[in-house]
């Protein structure tokens, strides 16, 4: 699709999670352009404010969005948004979320309970999500039913398990998203 052509549709997914879960990667990932990412790195500012527990060797940090874009064909466009993970900066989320489709909740087995605050988002909000676990080099200290328990998942929520910085894992998780959106019940307006 070239620059002068617009899609007649688009479809917007938020991919959020904790601070430093992948959301980043996954849409850098994915997309088919370069994504538009409003990293900045973490200074001493951040100590005592953000929870680098987990993640000692992350230096930057989401402070607005990340931006990918997915052409699934002249008529359909994918516009990924993904959230920043910290607390301080989830105000961005209420207006990221505004016309999307759906969610992704990226989550690690290290730290589940950093996808606590995403998940109710999306719950109280009636916006259909997938779990993606992103193992990290292979790293994953739970069985699919003990996260599901432990994240306390509807059983008709996709839970998927991989590696975000893998395209195919990001595709599949997006796959898995529409066929959960398509599964749903067409609600009358």
């Amino acid at each position: 699709m070239t620059s002068s052509q617009a899609a007649s549709a688009a479809v917007k997914i938020l991919i959020a999670g904790g601070f430093g879960v992948g959301k980043t990667t996954m849409v850098g990932a994915v997309s088919e352009v370069a994504p538009l990412r409003t990293e900045e790195y973490l200074t001493k500012a951040s100590i005592g404010v953000d929870d680098l527990a987990g993640v000692g060797d992350k230096d930057t940090t989401t402070v607005a969005l990340d931006f990918g874009r997915i052409t699934v064909s002249s008529e359909l466009v994918v516009y990924l948004f993904g959230t920043p993970g910290q607390e301080r900066f989830w105000f961005m989320w209420n207006d990221l979320v505004n016309g999307a489709l759906g969610g992704v909740v990226i989550a690690d087995t290290r730290r589940l309970e950093t996808s606590f605050a995403s998940i109710d988002f999306f719950e109280s909000r009636d916006i259909p999500f997938v779990v993606a676990i992103n193992c990290f080099h292979g790293h994953n200290t739970r069985t699919p039913d003990e996260i599901r328990t432990a994240l306390d998942l509807d059983p008709h929520v996709p839970l998927l398990i991989g590696d975000v910085r893998e395209r195919p894992f990001g595709r599949d998780v997006l796959l898995a998203l529409v066929d959960h959106l398509m599964s749903l019940p067409v609600v009358a307006g």
